[in-house]
């Protein structure tokens, strides 16, 4: 029988296979479309599943107005990090803060820049100390099980794609091919989003495992914590704030901000019934 992390592992090489898969094909065919030879199309092919891999965290960072949390205003924020660290075994990862107006959080990282846990300035706003911790123990479970390097890896292709079709599709400029060339290549993007999705969902359930058994507690920790972050999105999204522009690497992120207002219904929906 097939041990749960094992079943998480064989996910995230299927979903590993899918994207190089996708990206050798695209590489490949723009390199033979513009007339070079087999071996700078494998060099190509290489070079860039190699630059997504270690270079995305900059664009994550680019993204989400991401800097390094300040020692001195945001100490309790690292003794938390630093003790569930500990109490996980694993290398303290750098603490970050993202500018982002909506509450959120994500572990991310590459080989150049070490694993990073982010917090949002929005999240701090809204959650008290516990319900932080139990955040961060979400986040610091994605590190002890290894799948935040290959999740960023994943996330960023459909992202690029995403970008890059809208760009060909509602520039003034491009030709009616262009068009075509930004309609696949958001069609693309959407799909393979799909299979990184599901590899999301299924390696959500185990760093929320990991939160409840690391903190006394964290399971009810967690869960008041999630439900305030997905009303508060929801009452922004509510009010005119477009959360769906944050989305671009919603796969990281421990709540998706573009279900918010369904999921506040669905709140509100059972608070009516009880």
């Amino acid at each position: 029988m097939v041990s749960p992390l094992w079943k998480l592992r064989l996910a995230m090489l299927g979903t590993l296979a899918v994207v190089i898969g996708v990206t050798t094909l695209i590489v490949g065919g723009l390199a033979i479309y513009f007339g070079f030879g087999l071996t700078i199309t494998a060099l190509l092919i290489v070079l860039v599943n190699l630059a997504q891999w270690l270079f995305a965290p900059y664009i994550i960072d680019a993204f989400y107005g991401i800097s390094e949390a300040d020692p001195y205003r945001h100490r309790e924020l690292y003794e938390i990090v630093e003790n569930l660290s500990s109490k996980s075994g694993i290398k303290v990862p750098k603490l970050m803060i993202s500018s982002l107006p909506i509450p959120n959080a994500f572990a991310y990282g590459s080989p150049l820049t070490g694993n990073r846990i982010a917090v949002t300035e929005g999240l701090l706003k809204v959650l008290d100390r516990d319900e932080v911790a139990a955040v961060i123990g979400h986040e610091i479970g994605h590190l002890k099980h290894r799948d935040v390097q290959l999740m960023m890896f994943a996330s960023l292709l459909p992202a690029l794609l995403l970008y890059l079709g809208y760009v060909f599709s509602y520039s003034r400029s491009s030709r009616e091919n262009r068009g075509l060339l930004g309609l696949g290549l958001i069609a693309l993007g959407y799909i393979l989003q799909l299979f990184v999705l599901g590899l999301s969902r299924l390696r959500e359930y185990y760093a929320d495992a990991h939160s409840a058994m690391t903190l006394e507690d964290g399971a009810s920790k967690l869960q008041k914590a999630l439900a305030k972050i997905a009303v508060v999105t929801g009452s922004l999204a509510i009010r005119g704030l477009n959360v769906s522009q944050y989305s671009q690497f919603r796969t990281l992120f421990i709540y998706d901000p573009t279900s918010s207002i369904r999921d506040l219904e669905l709140l509100s929906d059972a608070e009516r019934l009880v």
